[in-house]
């Protein structure tokens, strides 16, 4: 079966990225470069479902999501 995931990366001010899994609730982690990040990312989002297929659980994934970024400028 295969799966699709959407990734945050977000620069920390320490440096490194955070990385979240919007799907996966609770599924973050983190590198110290963007290729880093990446690969931890797919690590623990294997680990998420092999997790959640033991439980027999649903899988969700971004197959039929939409992504849209928005700028807004507000003045102030």
């Amino acid at each position: 079966m295969q799966y699709n995931y959407k990734i945050l990366l977000n620069k920390e001010d320490e440096g490194g990225y955070m990385v979240t899994v919007p799907a996966l609730p609770g599924c973050i982690t983190q590198g110290d470069t963007i290729e880093e990040a990446i690969a931890m990312a797919k690590e623990a989002i294997e680990l998420y479902v092999e997790e959640l297929q033991s439980r027999g659980e649903k899988i969700p994934d971004n197959t039929d999501t939409l992504e849209c970024s928005l700028n807004l400028q507000i003045a102030s």
